[in-house]
Parts: structure tokens; C-alpha cells; sequence
């Protein structure tokens, strides 16, 4: 048993060298197909996490009417402290509201600097409840707060957690339909790929079969050479697609501004890469054994 591993695999070596050139172009165009999955994988963990962490951290800003009396400002408040869901309240002055536009963007901080006056009105900051960050009541609550005398506007950060989910799911999905595309390529190429080396050692397996060998033995080398190139196509597609998200930040990170933490890559998790390496070792594997059913006659 041990003797037949170590002929397959030396076979399968012997094999994966001598036609190098079109085993190297099969493993290009599977490290390409992955390499999108890869990257849009990478976004959309980014989005998902990005609306995982605005989920956990929900917060609704309560904006009051410039010059509001403190009394009808601390009645405001004692109001939106009553939910259950409510974590905590804060005030924030417009000073505060001011150093915090400087700190968050300090590419605007010019337009800011030129008004005579602060543009920013006092604002209550409730947090919710993890738990209750997407139930209709807390929902119903911020609609019922717009219409309070003294409020001019709410901020509740629930739609931009259904933002993030949705441009996750789309990138994902456009992620899945492109690399989809160009996984189907990566099959017919390694298929075809197969095929002719199936036709250049035609006389090699003509003798193999002279010599009593059974189909199975002949079909696993070429099988092996699939899944190999499987497996280094979508290996090489994890390097290069580490080496796009440490690039990314630097080349475009500057121009992005404040859509740098949307459109930043997170690497896949193991799940994920094991994932993207079974992918590859597959779709070799199939279009090996495809092209090998239909085109070697044993």
C-alpha cells in the first residue's frame, strides 16, 4: 500500500513538471477566480462586522432646540431614561459636538473654522440595550421622541446597521456570482488541461494497462494532478489576496476618506480559507475526473 503512495505521488510530480507550462497557466487562472472570491469574501466580513459592531453599540442622538431652558432640557431627558432598554443617557454641548466633528474629520475642519458661530446644536445621546437594539419598540420610541416639543431631529443609527447588512449580502453575493464565473473557466481549463496530458501519455497508459493495470490506478494520478492544482491556485490566491489588503490601505487609503473603514478588507477567517482551499482542491478534482471520464478509454 505504502509502495503504491509513493508511485502515485511520484507519478503525479513527474507529471505536474514535465507539463509545467499548461499545469502553470491552470493554477493562474484558479489563483485569479479564488483571489475575487477572496476579496470580495474580505469586504463583505468587513461590512458584516462593521454592522455587527454598530448593532452592539446602538445609540439615538436626540438633537434639542438651540436656547432650550435647562429645565425643559432635563425634562427631555428624564423622559428618554424611562424605556427599559435604555442603557444610559449623556448630554452633549455644542462645544463638545464641535471638538468631536474636528477630532472625527479633521479633512473639514477648515469649513467649520470659518463660520462665525457653532453650527452644532445640543444633543442627548441615548444608548440602547444590545438585546433591544432592533425591536420595534425601541423603533416605535425614537418615531414617538421626533414628534417631542423641543426635539428638531433624531440620529438613530438602526438604518446604517441595515446599510452594512445589505451591502454585506450584496457583496457577497456579487462576490459568489464572479468568482462562480471564473471557478466554471478554472474547470473547463483543468479539464481540458487534463485531457491533454491524457492524450500525451497515451502510450504509457496503453502499457500500464498491458501489465494488468486497473482503471482506478490509472485514473488517481490524474486525479491528484487535479486536486494539486486545486490546491495551489487557491493557496496562492490566499497570499496574494493578504498581500492586496496590506496594499489596499496604503495606495488608497488617503484618497477613501471616510469611506476607508467602509471599503476596508478583512482577511477570511480559518473557516473561510479552509474553505477557499477545499474549493480549489474540488473544482480541480472535478474537472479531473471529468475530462478523464469522457476522454480516457479504460
Amino acid at each position: 500500500m505504502i509502495e503504491k503512495v509513493k508511485f502515485f505521488l511520484r507519478l503525479t510530480g513527474n507529471n505536474l513538471w514535465q507539463f509545467r507550462t499548461r499545469n502553470l497557466f491552470s493554477v493562474t487562472i484558479i489563483c485569479l477566480s479564488f483571489l475575487t472570491v477572496g476579496i470580495f469574501m474580505s469586504l463583505s466580513n468587513n461590512l458584516r462586522d462593521t454592522a455587527r459592531e454598530l448593532s452592539s453599540n446602538m445609540s439615538v442622538a436626540f438633537y434639542l432646540e438651540p436656547g432650550l431652558s435647562p429645565a425643559a432640557s432635563d425634562a427631555i431627558r428624564q423622559e428618554i431614561s424611562k424605556p427599559a432598554f435604555v442603557e444610559s443617557v449623556k448630554s452633549v454641548t455644542p462645544a463638545e459636538a464641535l471638538e468631536r466633528f474636528r477630532t472625527s474629520f479633521p479633512e473639514l475642519a477648515d469649513i467649520v473654522a470659518g463660520l462665525k458661530g457653532n453650527p452644532f446644536p445640543p444633543s442627548l445621546e441615548l444608548r440602547v440595550n444590545a438585546k433591544a437594539s432592533a425591536s420595534k419598540e425601541v423603533v416605535a420610541f425614537v418615531e414617538g421622541m421626533k414628534k417631542r416639543p423641543g426635539v428638531t431631529d433624531v440620529l438613530f443609527n438602526q438604518d446604517w446597521v441595515e446599510k452594512m447588512q445589505g451591502f454585506s449580502r450584496l457583496a457577497g453575493a456579487i462576490g459568489a456570482f464572479l468568482g462562480g464565473i471564473l471557478i466554471l473557466t478554472s474547470f473547463f481549463i483543468i479539464s481540458n488541461v487534463v485531457k491533454l496530458n491524457v492524450f500525451a501519455r497515451k502510450n504509457e497508459i496503453e502499457i500500464l494497462r498491458m501489465v494488468g493495470g486497473t482503471n482506478l490506478f490509472i485514473r488517481i494520478p490524474f486525479w491528484l494532478e487535479g486536486i494539486t492544482l486545486g490546491l495551489l491556485g487557491s493557496l496562492l490566491s490566499l497570499g496574494l489576496l493578504f498581500i492586496v489588503i496590506r496594499l489596499f490601505p496604503v495606495y488608497l487609503g488617503a484618497s477613501l476618506g471616510a469611506l476607508q473603514e467602509l471599503l476596508r478588507f478583512r482577511y477570511p477567517d480559518l473557516t473561510q480559507a479552509i474553505a477557499l482551499l477545499c474549493g480549489g482542491a474540488a473544482t480541480g478534482f472535478i474537472g479531473s475526473a471529468t475530462s478523464v471520464s469522457k476522454f480516457l478509454k479504460v
